[in-house]
């Protein structure tokens, strides 16, 4: 028999849709024929992203922190689509007051730059996956992929808050397609990817230089990924496409690192 990764005419709503990584996501579904939704904090980029990709995508506006803005959200796609197939959690992020430097030791970092890192990362997957996660139950059917990170597998140095947020969506991407499956249908699927080291607006004072050139960091990152080389966007791509689509059809429940082998690297 064949394997099916298609997702065409599928309601793929996407968190945190206009940002780097998610916006490639979102440009692979639409090009598979997916109708998207982008939701981002920020209704001009979601809504340029939207037209961007055509195929009757739209932008909508949502804080993922604020349960009502989800539900209205979520109530615009059913009106539109009728149904949801697709959930991307990918709302995340961290902040410089939550992480540690010489001047700012881990015993000072404020406990309200601690808890928007948490909450933007944990809350920010639990609250949608509770709004649209409800209406697939109803359905009977639905996935739902999650954005975790390399520091749920292996917590880095200054990243506190955000490490331990992205652990807690591992293990809640695996208690959650258990909940799923088990109370509501055997045909909703949860999973996670787990990216790397993607340099990003957030990240790119750690990982270069002003010049282009490796930061110590960068450099150490690099000694420890097999693969010599931080990750391009549309590295997501194929096994996000797998995890969305037909061809996992009995797989849930697991996190994928897409980290050029820097998980399987002991350093020897």
């Amino acid at each position: 028999m064949s394997v099916s990764f298609g997702v065409q005419d599928k309601v793929a709503v996407v968190t945190g849709g206009a940002g780097v990584l998610c916006a490639t996501l979102c440009r692979a579904l639409a090009e598979a024929g997916a109708k998207v939704v982008v939701l981002d904090l920020r209704p001009e980029p979601a809504e340029a992203l939207a037209a961007e990709l055509g195929n009757g995508a739209i932008g909508i506006a949502c804080n993922v922190l604020e349960k009502p803005s989800i539900e209205s959200a979520a109530q615009k796609v059913l009106e539109l689509f009728g149904r949801v197939d697709i959930l991307i959690n990918g709302a995340g992020g961290n902040k410089p007051q939550a992480t540690t430097n010489a001047e700012q030791p881990f015993f000072d970092l404020p406990a309200d730059a601690l808890r928007w890192v948490f909450d933007l990362n944990l809350m920010g997957t639990i609250l949608p996956s509770q709004v649209f996660g409800k209406v697939m139950a109803e359905q009977k059917h639905g996935i739902i992929l999650n954005i975790s990170s390399m520091n749920a597998f292996r917590p880095l140095t200054r990243i506190a808050a955000y490490s331990a947020a992205k652990a807690g969506v591992s293990n809640f991407t695996e208690w959650l397609a258990v909940h799923m499956a088990q109370e509501y249908s055997p045909e909703i699927r949860v999973n996670a990817i787990a990216p790397g080291f993607f340099v990003g607006e957030q990240n790119r004072r750690l990982l270069l230089n002003e010049d282009g050139s490796l930061t110590p960091r960068g450099q150490t990152i690099l000694n420890h990924t097999p693969m010599d080389r931080f990750g391009n966007p549309d590295d997501l791509i194929g096994a996000a496409m797998w995890l969305v689509s037909p061809a996992s059809s009995f797989v849930t429940g697991i996190v994928v690192p897409i980290d050029g082998g820097f998980s399987a690297f002991s350093g020897v």
